[in-house]
């Protein structure tokens, strides 16, 4: 959707320590396997597997608290990790490794002393269970790609997974554990079939079904929460879920529920190491350095290397947009672990977002070289790869790089509008920005993005702002009609604005609601395709509540309808207290203040006060609109009679009106059928679609040769679907013949600016400009007909020959002659041309410099 531009918040997460031991407990859980690989056999404590997956770790110590055997001893040692007790799981387990140091106990034991920093005697375990393992069984297989997983041989991990799998193709352990793998290198389609098959042959096995959640969390993230909260009604011991559902409150920047949920994380186990690397997460995050600190001592103090306790950290601050901390905050991750792949992958992506792309590529591939099967490593790379080969063009503090395919068109559009954007709102805002500003147009989608989240899809944004680094979408990378890349970058420009401001600090809501806002005070044709849409919600009761406001960006059902409250909340802060107020509230949010104390320094406020006025004021502007929406009942198959009663009776109603002009039409009266249009644009001036009254009425007139009716309603469509490509140059071919060469002009531009690659719309505007003596407007428009490969590339090059001339430059004008003589040696235009170029020559100047 055109609104759709998704402001970046990296919420990729990786698969913790904690999950692994998750699945780790199926050895024990669902089966066991005979030596001949056939059906598993039940396992010999099912009532203690089925506490443990129950996270009724009490009776699990009960239930075999008398048992010696290793699978008995291995699954108390679990419940003993699982609420942190960690010593005493190290003794349940030595015993046991002495006697089998290939089996379940050590796999336990070498992933708990990995857990703790203990790096050696983990991984001297983990190879033992490797080199001496058997390989009879689906259980043996499984035990073996946990092994070479925690030892970082994902190649291994996987065709030991795979192996199992083939034995025991319906097992819930082994698909989890296969689809927990996926997960870790983002492949998310595979991890994602993996955890529905465990959930087919057993639907409440608790760690594939938080697996799913995780793997379709970007999709869906109410979703994702609603299956968590589902996994702790079954498991409310469950820390994983508990995590989940912190970090999605992180990300809506609910952070006493994030509180609430790590508390009770961390009340199951107090050394949680994830748990408490998110508690110091939100300490940096709300500045409290002395809390934070804490945080972190008491996180080596468990795990003297654990530098995730800071890269955890970077990654919400970079969800936060504080990309820059996230950098220094990844570093000191790497200064603990300099064996961190993940680390070095998450440094670069943050170097990315502030547009260090040469430091971002080393990072990468040194993360590459010790994991090359990191999806998000290799897309990245392959991106910088692609990227490298982008033309760059500078402009002050804007560094601008397109695809060398389009950057002779585009960057006749690209740098101007950003140039233009960028002094209107410094000027705007008064505020100066930190260059320089980093611009990148990608004619694939996926290759934005990549460039953007590090994987293809992404499907609803069309562009991305990082503070200093701009991503987007080029008119090329979707089909023309469907968005507006002049309004997208509009919008990103505003967000690098408002992100520096704050500090980077502000919630997504009033990012979004302001850039937004922005694009509509730029040009009142973008931004309005969500008006009816929004009036319907308004009527129906669905808006969110401005508390709530942020957690809609995470709804897919709600985000387009978020986007245009936002800005509407944004025009009333700016009508109700001023924009100077407006502009407090951006540096009070700069200053760490939190939602509340911000809107009480800014305006003198409560949200609650600011809900109660916005409220009113919606009733207020929407009245109208709303009652217009409204339709009687209208009976079937009704005559044209029946509907014009109906139309008396409801005078206000849009959709009477609509129904009405198609029952005259198909009856044959074009004139009354119009005459209905009218009234329901009226009525509904924002209608846009199938549903415009304007298109409908182009139609009809076009059909019945009223050119001058047609021109009117196209131009009343364009004025509210800014990116309709198809009506605008319906528009410009109607009024091209009338002869009216600044309005044809101006119907062109619009072509022009829509879909930059059309040569005759390029001509069109040249061509006016050079009779309005605009010399630079003539310019651009010439080059970007040259280089989108003009049918008559003569003309092409006589024409922009005639620009420069304007411009004062003969060099130039000279130059672009001959290569039109080059292609057309008899072409007269050009050949008098020439003779004129020569005749204005200085005396004395020789050829062509």
């Amino acid at each position: 959707m055109a609104d759709q531009r998704v402001q970046e918040r990296p919420t990729a997460r990786v698969l913790t320590r904690r999950r692994l031991l998750a699945v780790c407990a199926a050895l024990l859980v669902a089966v066991t396997t005979s030596s001949s690989g056939q059906t598993p056999a039940v396992d010999s404590s099912p009532a203690a597997a089925r506490a443990f997956n129950l996270g009724q770790f009490d009776q699990v110590e009960t239930l075999l608290r008398s048992a010696t055997d290793e699978r008995s001893i291995v699954l108390r040692a679990r419940g003993a990790i699982a609420r942190g007790r960690h010593t005493e799981a190290e003794k349940l387990l030595t015993g046991t490794v002495s006697s089998a140091p290939a089996g379940d106990a050590a796999l336990e034991l070498g992933q708990l002393y990995l857990y703790l920093g203990r790096r050696e005697e983990g991984t001297r375990l983990l190879q033992a269970v490797l080199t001496r393992g058997s390989r009879n069984s689906p259980a043996d297989l499984m035990r073996l790609g946990l092994a070479a997983r925690a030892l970082g041989r994902f190649k291994d991990a996987n065709a030991f997974l795979r192996g199992a799998s083939t034995l025991a193709p319906e097992d819930p352990a082994i698909n989890t554990a296969w689809g927990e793998l996926f997960l870790e290198k983002y492949n998310r389609a595979d991890a994602v079939r993996s955890f529905q098959v465990a959930l087919k042959a057993d639907p409440s096995y608790v760690p594939a079904r938080i697996g799913l959640a995780q793997a379709t969390l970007e999709e869906n993230p109410p979703a994702a929460k609603s299956a968590a909260a589902g996994v702790l009604e079954v498991n409310p011991n469950y820390v994983p879920a508990h995590l989940l559902i912190a970090e999605l409150a992180l990300d809506d920047r609910q952070r006493d529920d994030a509180r609430a949920s790590i508390r009770k994380a961390l009340d199951v186990n107090p050394s949680s190491l994830e748990a408490r690397s998110l508690d110091a997460a939100i300490a940096f995050l709300e500045a409290r350095t002395s809390d934070f600190e804490a945080a972190v001592a008491g996180v080596l103090k468990l795990n003297p290397v654990y530098g995730d306790v800071y890269r955890v950290t970077g990654d919400h601050a970079a969800r936060n947009y504080r990309f820059d901390e996230a950098a220094a905050l990844t570093r000191r991750a790497l200064d603990l672990d300099e064996a961190s792949t993940r680390a070095y992958a998450d440094l670069g992506m943050h170097l990315l977002r502030t547009g260090d792309e040469a430091g971002a590529r080393r990072a990468l591939e040194t993360a590459f070289k010790a994991d090359p099967y990191d999806v998000v490593t290799f897309n990245l790379l392959a991106m910088l790869d692609t990227v490298d080969k982008f033309e760059t063009i500078r402009d002050g503090d804007l560094i601008v790089r397109l695809h060398p395919d389009e950057a002779g068109v585009m960057r006749e559009h690209v740098v101007p509008l950003a140039r233009q954007a960028l002094e209107t709102l410094s000027k705007q805002y008064r505020f100066k920005p930190t260059g320089p500003i980093l611009i990148e147009m990608f004619p694939k989608h996926d290759d934005f993005a990549v460039r953007t989240i590090g994987l293809p899809g992404f499907i609803g944004a069309l562009g991305a702002c990082f503070g200093r680094v701009v991503t987007l979408d080029s008119p090329r990378a979707r089909p023309p009609g469907q968005f507006s890349w002049a309004a997208t970058l509009w919008h990103e420009m505003a967000h690098v604005i408002t992100l520096q401001m704050s500090n980077n600090r502000l919630p997504r809501w009033l990012s979004e609601g302001m850039s937004q806002f922005e694009e509509r005070r730029a040009r009142p044709a973008w931004g309005r395709e969500s008006e009816v849409p929004f009036a319907r919600a308004l009527d129906a009761g669905k808006l969110l509540k401005l508390r709530d406001l942020n957690e809609g960006f995470s709804d897919p059902r709600l985000i387009s309808l978020v986007y245009h409250q936002a800005s509407l909340v944004v025009d009333h802060l700016i009508d109700t207290y001023g924009e100077p107020a407006l502009w407090r509230l951006l540096r009070a949010y700069g200053e760490g203040l939190d939602t509340d104390a911000a809107l009480q320094s800014a305006f003198n406020a409560t949200i609650d006060q600011i809900q109660t006025s916005f409220d009113a004021r919606l009733v207020r502007d929407y009245a109208a609109l709303r009652r217009a929406l409204k339709t009687p009942e209208i009976p079937d198959d009704p005559t044209v009679e029946q509907l014009k009663a109906i139309a008396a009776d409801n005078p206000d109603s849009f959709g009477v009106e609509m129904t009405l002009a198609q029952a005259l039409y198909q009856a044959g009266n074009a004139a009354a059928a119009i005459e209905a249009l009218e009234r329901a644009s009226r009525l509904v001036p924002a209608a846009t679609g199938g549903a415009s009254p304007n298109a409908l009425i182009a139609q009809i007139a076009i059909k019945q040769g009223d050119t001058a009716r047609a021109i009117r309603a196209l131009e009343a469509v364009v004025k509210v679907e800014s990116a309709d490509v198809e009506s605008a140059r319906k528009l410009a071919m109607l009024v091209a013949p009338l002869g009216e060469a600044a309005r044809t002009a101006a119907a062109y531009g619009l072509v022009a600016e829509l879909d930059p690659f059309d040569v005759q719309a390029q001509a069109v505007v040249g061509r006016h400009a050079l009779r309005q003596h605009d010399a630079a407007r003539a310019l651009r428009a010439f080059r970007a007909a040259l280089a989108a490969g003009p049918p008559d590339k003569a003309v092409a090059h006589l024409d922009l020959a005639e620009a420069h001339l304007l411009a004062g430059q003969l060099g130039d004008a000279k130059r672009e002659t001959l290569a039109a003589l080059e292609i057309a040696p008899s072409f007269e235009r050009a050949q008098d041309f020439l003779l004129k170029l020569i005749a204005e020559q200085p005396a004395g100047a020789g050829g062509a410099p």
